[in-house]
């Protein structure tokens, strides 16, 4: 009978739990966990918060390392010392070759997107605001360009119209558990064929900053409705309202002829608040004032009060 394999699993936020809890519930021995340092965080920054990784990962009584520098001399001896067949790589650091090298079988890493479309730092966001019908998550083995290695294994799920990143990225959280599962058996049986990636066929998934999130009333009330959707909730779409940011969390397409300028709001001050774009509106459903809580647009409507066109 041949021995389990030892797995060493890295991931940071909570999107990497499930593949983690999968694994141990298949009997996998992972033998230790390699997270992000523990960062300032809480009121006035004086606690110590813990990866969503680290939480669980302690909860099932695992080793966890949490290097500074992945090119750390005491880390690679310790992660050396492991013996580990596999690394497994779910939302976790670009990782530096003699680290992706240094298991047997290797090193794979799940990606939420069909690459090689959606290479980068947010292929969930950037899937959603291009407005794809369908996406999915890949399995890749590691090499020195990012997310450009041999897939093993992918698998689809459709994105619907109105769907947030946020829900697209809880749905793909179990699919991607179930594919690192998968992967692992395959590699385990070295019952896997490797198909390479066409670079022809890649498109980016650039890490999103504040500015980037602005959102461009000048595209139609489709584009801006996928753009809404694909930064919701975090890191949000925003515009300026009487001076304050606003993020718009939830939206509707409008095919209307907008009485206004694209980038003007219009409302009845009751019960429906909406921007004008270059065709067409958006309809506001949920929306957060710059040092306010997220509110439905009723909500919002009954306690703020501004001159608009109606």
């Amino acid at each position: 009978m041949s021995k389990p394999l030892r797995i060493v699993f890295m991931g940071t936020p909570a999107f990497a739990v499930p593949s983690l809890r999968m694994l141990l519930e298949h009997g996998y021995e992972v033998c230790a966990v390699v997270t992000a340092t523990d960062k300032p965080g809480g009121r006035g920054k004086q606690q110590l918060i813990q990866s969503a990784v680290k939480q669980y990962a302690e909860e099932q009584g695992l080793a966890v390392l949490q290097p500074e520098k992945m090119r750390d001399p005491e880390f690679l001896s310790q992660l050396s010392a492991l013996r580990a067949d596999i690394f497994v790589v779910v939302a976790f650091r670009m990782l530096p070759e003699l680290v992706w090298r240094m298991p047997r079988l290797g090193t794979f890493n799940l990606h939420g997107s069909l690459l090689p479309k959606y290479r980068g730092a947010a292929p969930i966001n950037w899937a959603v605001i291009r407005g794809e019908q369908e996406t999915g998550v890949t399995t890749f083995f590691l090499q020195a360009a990012i997310d450009t290695g041999d897939i093993i294994l992918q698998k689809t799920m459709p994105v619907g119209p109105d769907e947030t990143a946020g829900e697209v990225h809880d749905r793909m959280m179990a699919l991607g558990a179930e594919v690192v599962l998968e992967t692992v058996q395959l590699i385990e049986k070295q019952a896997y064929s490797l198909r390479k990636q066409d670079d022809a066929e890649a498109c980016p998934a650039p890490k999103l900053f504040h500015e980037t999130c602005r959102i461009d009333f000048s595209q139609p009330c489709g584009e801006v409705h996928n753009f809404i959707r694909g930064l919701s909730p975090y890191p949000g779409a925003w515009t300026l309202l009487d001076g304050l940011e606003l993020k718009i969390t939830r939206s509707k397409p409008v095919i209307d002829s907008a009485p206004v300028q694209a980038g003007q709001f219009f409302t009845d001050h009751k019960k429906w608040l909406r921007v004008a774009c270059a065709e067409g509106s958006i309809e506001v459903l949920e929306l957060q004032l710059q040092g306010r809580k997220r509110l439905g647009v009723e909500d919002f409507l009954k306690g703020y009060r501004f001159s608009l066109t109606t």
